[in-house]
């Protein structure tokens, strides 16, 4: 009588972890998928809901409820476009900068509207101005100890006080916070002390973000990709003694 194969304990226990080992890769293929979808969501959705506030500009009877009959989503969006559109159309003459220049003078009398305008429109100004040099490149510093490097990002360069009462010369960084790099910290280091890295500053926010996992591709000084990959990180301890030349 011939006798059944019996399936051992450990064939078992590799059957489960095999398994087990499926169901999670499964489980991170999903969350691969629908983790940047969410947050892509999220993120439109919040931009497009605040943008469509600005529809109650519109007189009551020339809103889409009152026109349609129903309200239509994306509307008030579409109209703070249009808003900003005929914004810079307007400033871009001569009569546009002198009502500009006037609403400025008369907002520069209220104390506390004067600060914050001024403040905010500096910021502004430093962002979106195509010959400005902030937030142009990407650099290496050591911060916040020797031998400890950080992800910085080139502000601009101090001037005046700042500078006059160095005997090098300053560049001012913003070293961004992860995995938020809405704060962070402004230092002011020597020019000798930065080493300028190739990657775009979409690359290296995208880096600090993800907490240093999405590491961008390697780039020559022209910015062209590099199809050599990088060498393998060395976290110390594990590397085999090189060999030595015996006599």
């Amino acid at each position: 009588m011939s006798e059944q194969p019996e399936t051992s304990e450990a064939d078992g226990k590799s059957g489960k972890g095999g398994r087990f080992l499926t169901l999670r890769r499964w489980l991170i293929a999903g969350i691969l998928v629908w983790a940047p979808l969410a947050v892509t969501f999220w993120v439109v959705n919040a931009l497009i809901s605040f943008m469509d506030k600005s529809i109650v500009l519109l007189p009551p009877a020339y809103r889409p409820e009152a026109l349609l009959g129903f309200e239509l989503p994306g509307m008030g969006a579409f109209f703070a476009v249009l808003i900003v559109l005929l914004t810079g159309a307007l400033v871009a003459n001569i009569l546009g900068r002198s009502l500009i220049h006037a609403w400025e003078r008369l907002l520069n009398r209220i104390p506390l509207v004067r600060s914050i305008y001024s403040a905010v429109k500096q910021v502004v100004e430093t962002f979106v101005s195509q010959d400005s040099r902030s937030f142009r490149q990407v650099v290496l510093v050591e911060y916040p100890r020797r031998n400890a490097w950080s992800i910085a990002f080139v502000s601009g360069e101090p001037i005046g006080e700042v500078q006059d009462r160095t005997d090098e010369h300053l560049v001012t960084l913003f070293v961004p916070t992860a995995p938020n790099p809405t704060s962070g910290f402004v230092i002011m280091v020597p020019r000798t002390e930065v080493i300028k890295l190739n990657m775009t500053v979409e690359e290296g926010f995208r880096m600090v973000v993800s907490l240093g996992v999405v590491v961008p591709p390697r780039r020559d000084g022209d910015g062209r990709l590099l199809d050599t990959p990088p060498p393998e990180p060395y976290l110390g301890g594990n590397r085999s003694p090189e060999p030595r030349d015996e006599a």
